[in-house]
This record gives structure tokens, C-alpha cells and sequence, in this order.
């Protein structure tokens, strides 16, 4: 009874959910779990987990920063 054995170079991406090659793909910036290259392609350098810790950017800039102009 032979059985049907074949390997899989497949990883699943930790920040979509995709199967990917594991040789087609980067580690998570703070974990090191696998984020495929069409994430990094996108910008996304962290997991789902990594980014869920990380704390929210604000969403409007900090009105108290006054921006020099040059006058014209």
C-alpha cells in the first residue's frame, strides 16, 4: 500500500489568509510569522496580531502644530 506523498512549499499568509509559496514571501517586521509578497507589495510589513497591538494613528493631525508658511 503505497501512499500518495507529496510535498507542499505552501504557507498561509498570517495578514490575508492566502496560500502562498513559502519561498514567495516575508516575515513579519515585529513576529517573524509569514506575510506574503502581495501584502508587501501592498505596504503591509506586519500579521493581523502585530498590527491589532499596535495602537491606532490619530486620525486628524495635531491642530496645536503651527506650520510656518513662507509669505509671497
Amino acid at each position: 500500500m503505497a501512499k500518495n506523498l507529496r510535498e507542499r512549499d505552501v504557507m498561509m499568509c498570517r495578514s490575508c489568509g492566502n496560500e502562498e509559496r513559502a519561498s514567495e514571501g516575508y516575515p513579519c517586521a515585529d513576529c517573524g510569522t509569514f506575510v506574503c509578497i502581495i501584502c508587501n507589495f501592498r505596504g503591509v510589513t506586519l500579521c493581523k496580531s502585530c498590527r491589532a497591538k499596535r495602537p491606532e494613528p490619530p486620525l486628524t493631525p495635531n491642530h496645536s502644530t503651527k506650520i510656518d508658511w513662507p509669505e509671497h
